[in-house]
């Protein structure tokens, strides 16, 4: 015999983005507890609106199951004396099993006797059980609790009615003074109180009250309300999935509608009207066939089609009303220039610590001309990201951005065009900000990932060196999403930079621009700012599955270049099945491990004269030879270490490396550090597994 079991939390209405996980752990939950408890199951089927998290178990067990054991107590030797007589210690194992020192048996256990007894506990009834389901409740967390009256008790909003159903038959208990019973509540509005007659009757006894509570149900009714829509009007609705998830944990009976805005407000860009529809007033906004915006908008009603004329009306009054401000800022904005917003902007803090954003963007300038001439941009690139990183950030004060802050970099974008920038600039000024999140879109031109990089890196070397340094989860300044940021995009362009020689470019602009370094001088951060920057080389290897010990090789060399690490990465991969992998790796360590002992000084020199034996002479000459390409890829590299394997096994087997005579030692652990600044390019191979 099996039972459906249904539990319903009844709550003030959760927050949206709330709704959908708080369902998931309530599963979890109920599901932990009943395979704690030995309570088999079918199924558990989940569901959710604003004001209920429930969940109903399929084909529960009648009772737990039995056990049926032998439980292992002490040694024969502590059990019993040499009488035969019970210790202490077999009593009380016996007790703690409920059972008595007669229900001793000894058994064999690797050559020593030890104290037994066969252990049986019925199972309990499911109803019985199934009263301390409370504990699956009470232990949840959310990212935010409440507390209510003068009770200790938190939880993500206070509760109103839980129901608790085995059959027919409620499971007693109560949290606070919320009892458990057979009745919910149909929708605040439409509906009245529902009174379950079976756990099985869930969730088709609250549609006559207007209340669906199977949230993928409701999301599907959303989805074709607005596909019947758009056809009946030959529109293109975009249906974004963040936005529907939301809009469908906003309501319990959803009618989707649809509503107008005057034509004048589409002078307004695109982005500000999308953004006043979709992120401040939950709307779908709406295109023609050819993808140009409609003055209209698609909204879901909690509830029925009653009196829709009336909602529709409220809805365009309150989207009127944020179009007007737009509008107005719109316009006002374009009365000032750029170069009035900049001024302005030597009074806008970026940091109380770190000084002015006007200042950040001086630093930002001359930090993108430092890495253009590094990666040897052309003159008219130059040129626009030079006066890119003039302007950057003017848009921070414009009217626009002040009501609209998620338009930041868009408008800039939007009003650099219209005061007459050129495309390039204006699209590095957009550019800059991205990614704005951990698989954001990167920038597409190769000014605005630059400029990227360079504020990036700036907000990353100024925030260490005020001592702002993210630690554990705290990370308020985005510090983390920024550095990957910069290695995402650097990997993208195909440049080759590395953390050090990012911070010695910071290092550098510090040295000739001083007075923009006042409070941020870089001096004594490389290592943890580049450890930082490398350490999110490291997350984006793991996400792509590479083992720990080639991630931590590949990385383990902060003056390779990121485009570097990750192809070594995969370079050291692909070869680990080679026949010779392990050889090859092995004959290299041989030479990093000892190389690492030298302590000579950067201007020593090779002395061939001080050579004593063939090996010497065929592994310098080797290595000379390496020395004269500039430059290897991964896979090249890799051959490279593979080709000297014997000439390495030939050196060590002829060379004593720590000769006794100081010079020759030094010679040769010269040799060993020349050789080992090549393989340094695939990583530390030290790190390695290969056994």
């Amino acid at each position: 015999m099996t039972h459906t079991f249904l539990v319903e939390i009844g709550l003030e209405e959760i927050p949206a983005h709330v709704v959908t996980p708080s369902a998931q752990q309530l599963t979890e939950r109920v599901s932990s507890f009943l395979r704690e408890k030995r309570l088999s199951f079918e199924n558990i089927e989940t569901f959710s609106t604003p004001r209920r998290l429930a969940v109903k178990v399929l084909n529960l067990a009648d009772q737990q199951a039995n056990i049926e054991e032998e439980a292992k107590g002490p040694a024969k030797k502590i059990a019993q004396d040499a009488e035969g007589n019970w210790s202490k210690a077999a009593i009380g194992f016996s007790r703690g099993q409920g059972m008595t020192p007669a229900d001793i048996f000894f058994k064999e256990l690797k050559g020593v006797e030890y104290a037994y007894v066969n252990k049986f506990i019925a199972g309990k009834k499911a109803f019985e059980v199934l009263s301390d389901i409370k504990t699956a409740i009470t232990s949840m967390v959310f990212p935010t609790m409440m507390r209510w009256g003068s009770n200790d008790f938190k939880f993500v909003r206070p509760l109103k009615w839980i129901v608790a159903l085995l059959d027919d038959e409620v499971i007693p208990f109560n949290i606070l003074d919320v009892k458990t019973a057979n009745i919910s509540q149909g929708h605040r509005f439409l509906g009245k109180s529902v009174t379950l007659k079976n756990a099985a009757d869930y969730p088709e006894a609250l549609l006559p009250e207007y209340v669906i509570a199977d949230s993928q149900v409701r999301k599907n009714l959303i989805v074709q309300q607005i596909k019947d829509m758009a056809t009946k009007n030959d529109w293109q609705i975009i249906v974004d999935d963040d936005l529907l998830e939301e809009v469908n944990n906003l309501v319990e009976y959803p009618t989707v509608f649809a509503g107008n805005f005057d034509y004048k407000y589409l002078e307004i860009p695109d982005e500000v009207l999308i953004t006043s529809m979709k992120d401040h007033q939950r709307f779908f906004y709406v295109q023609d066939k050819a993808g140009k915006l409609l003055p209209n908008f698609v909204s879901v009603r909690n509830g029925v089609a009653d009196n829709i004329d009336t909602v529709i009306a409220g809805n365009e009054k309150v989207l009127t009303a944020r179009l007007e401000d737009a509008a107005f800022f719109f316009h006002e904005d374009q009365k000032n220039s750029i170069a009035d917003y900049v001024e302005h902007l030597k009074k806008v803090m970026f940091h109380d610590k770190i000084g002015t954003t006007f200042e950040k963007m001086q630093r930002v300038q001359l930090l993108s001309e430092l890495l253009a001439n590094y990666l040897e941009f052309d003159e008219e690139h130059k040129s626009d990201l030079k006066r890119a990183a003039q302007i950057y950030k003017f848009d921070l004060v414009t009217g626009m951005v002040g009501e609209f802050s998620e338009l930041q970099g868009v408008m800039g974008e939007k009003y650099a065009l219209l005061m007459g920038e050129k495309a390039e600039v204006a699209t590095a000024i957009k550019e800059h900000y991205m990614p704005i999140s951990a698989d954001g879109e990167l920038p597409k031109t190769a000014v605005g990932a630059l400029l990227a990089v360079a504020d990036k890196l700036d907000s990353i070397s100024a925030f260490f060196a005020a001592g702002m340094i993210p630690t554990g989860s705290n990370d308020p300044y985005a510090l983390r999403r920024q550095a990957a940021g910069i290695a995402r995009i650097v990997m993208a362009q195909g440049w080759s930079l590395s953390a050090v020689q990012l911070f010695e470019i910071v290092e550098k602009n510090a040295t000739k621009n001083p007075e923009l370094y006042q409070k941020i001088m870089p001096n004594e951060t490389e290592t943890e700012v580049t450890s930082f920057i490398v350490e999110r080389i490291k997350k984006i290897l793991e996400a792509q599955n590479y083992n720990f010990d080639v991630i931590e090789t590949v990385t383990a060399e902060r003056k390779n270049g990121f485009k570097e690490m990750i192809d070594a990465a995969e370079i050291l991969k692909n070869h680990s099945g080679d026949e010779d992998f392990k050889e090859t790796v092995e004959a290299t360590t041989r030479v990093l491990r000892l190389a690492k002992k030298a302590d000579l000084p950067a201007d020593f020199k090779l002395n061939s004269e001080l050579f004593e034996n063939n090996a010497e002479r065929v592994f310098s000459s080797k290595v000379a030879e390496i020395e004269r390409k500039s430059f290897y890829n991964a896979e090249e590299i890799f051959q490279q270490l593979r080709t000297m394997r014997s000439v390495i096994n030939a050196y060590f087997d002829e060379t004593m490396v720590m000769a006794k005579d100081e010079n020759i030692r030094n010679n040769r652990l010269q040799q060993l550090s020349l050789y080992a600044e090549f393989a340094y390019k695939l990583g530390d191979l030290t790190k390695l597994n290969v056994k």
